[in-house]
C-alpha cells in the first residue's frame, strides 16, 4: 500500500510540475509592464506592427526640404543622427515634431533620410515606422497611409523676383508665364493647373530644385506652401511672396489640402493615437511659433 501510495504521490508531482513548466514552444506571456503593444489588428483582421516594439520610433523624412527638415554637418540646435547618412543631421520643424512624439512616449528617435516619391512605400513596407514630412492630408495619400494631425496649417502662396512684373500681381489670375512646383504635391497637381495663363513646365524632384528653378531665372514663378516659401526667401533676399489668401482670386484648394499630417501604416492605431495625443495639446500659435524658429536657424535653401 505504501508503495502504491509513494508511486501516486510522485505522478501526481510530475503532472503538477509538467503543468507549471507549460510547453517551452508556447509564446511567451508579454511583459506586464510594457504598455507598448506588439502588434495591432485592422477592421478586416490584418495583423500590422506597431514599430516601436524596440523602443525607438524610426521616422523618414526627405532631410532636403527646409523649413520642414534639412540636413546638416552637426548637432547643433538640436540636430539628430541620420541613421541611414552617417556623420550627417537632420533639424528642422519635422525633427522637433518627432522628438515631441518620441520623449511623450520615452521612445528613441531614430531619422532616415528619404527621396519624397519614397516615403509612403516605405512607410507601407514597414521599413519605417512614421513619416514627418511636411505632406498635406489629402484624401489619395489617407487611402495608402493614416494620418495624425494636422500638425501645422500651410496656406498656399507663389514665388517669384522681386523684379519680376509677376510681384505685383493681386491674384492668381494676373500670373503668366512659366511655372512648376514640387513632384507630388498638391502645389503642382492641383494649384497651378487653374492658372489659365500659366506655361506648367515639368515638376521639380525636390523643394531645393523647385526654388532653384525661380531663383536662376528658369521660370517665372512657383507655387509652394508658406513656410517653404518664407524659407526661400531667407536665403535668397531677391525672392517675393505672393500671398492671395483671404481674396476670390486665389487658387480654390479644401482644408485636407492645406492641412499638414504625419502618417503611419494603415492599421497602426497605437502609433496613430501616440501622434494624435501629443498634437492634440498644441496651438496653432504654438505651430506658428516653432516653425518661425526653424526657420531662423535653417541653413540656405
Amino acid at each position: 500500500m505504501k508503495k502504491l501510495t509513494t508511486l501516486l504521490l510522485a505522478l501526481t508531482l510530475a503532472l503538477s510540475l509538467a503543468a507549471c513548466g507549460g510547453d517551452p514552444k508556447a509564446t511567451p506571456t508579454p511583459d506586464a509592464g510594457n504598455t507598448t503593444p506588439v502588434t495591432d489588428v485592422t477592421p478586416n483582421g490584418e495583423t500590422v506592427l506597431t514599430g516601436v516594439e524596440d523602443g525607438v520610433l524610426t521616422v523618414a523624412m526627405e532631410c532636403a526640404y527646409a523649413p520642414y527638415n534639412w540636413t546638416q554637418a552637426d548637432d547643433s540646435n538640436g540636430a539628430v543622427p541620420i541613421a541611414n547618412n552617417p556623420g550627417s543631421y537632420a533639424n528642422g520643424y519635422d525633427v522637433t515634431i518627432a522628438k515631441k512624439i518620441a520623449e511623450a512616449n520615452g521612445w528613441e528617435l531614430e531619422i532616415m533620410a528619404l527621396d519624397w516619391e519614397g516615403l509612403s512605400p516605405a512607410l507601407s513596407a514597414g521599413t519605417v515606422d512614421m513619416v514627418i514630412a511636411g505632406q498635406s492630408m489629402t484624401a489619395d495619400r489617407m487611402a495608402v497611409v493614416d494620418m495624425a494631425g494636422p500638425y501645422f496649417y500651410a496656406s498656399i502662396v507663389c514665388v517669384t523676383k522681386v523684379d519680376s512684373p509677376l510681384s505685383e500681381a493681386a491674384g492668381i489670375s494676373q500670373l503668366t508665364g512659366t511655372c512648376t512646383a514640387q513632384t507630388g504635391t498638391v502645389w503642382y497637381d492641383t494649384c497651378l493647373p487653374q492658372i489659365d495663363g500659366a506655361e506648367l513646365m515639368p515638376a521639380s524632384e525636390t523643394a531645393p530644385a523647385m526654388v532653384m528653378a525661380v531663383e536662376s531665372g528658369t521660370v517665372d514663378f512657383i507655387c509652394t506652401d508658406l513656410p517653404t516659401a518664407m524659407g526661400a526667401c531667407a536665403t535668397y533676399p531677391d525672392l517675393v511672396i505672393l500671398d492671395f489668401t483671404g481674396t476670390e482670386d486665389n487658387f480654390s484648394v479644401s482644408e485636407e489640402e492645406i492641412n499638414i499630417g504625419l502618417s503611419v501604416r494603415k492599421g497602426n492605431t497605437t502609433l496613430l493615437e501616440a501622434a494624435n495625443k501629443v498634437l492634440a495639446d498644441m496651438t496653432e500659435e504654438d505651430f506658428n511659433t516653432l516653425m518661425n524658429e526653424a526657420i531662423s536657424v535653417q541653413p540656405e535653401i
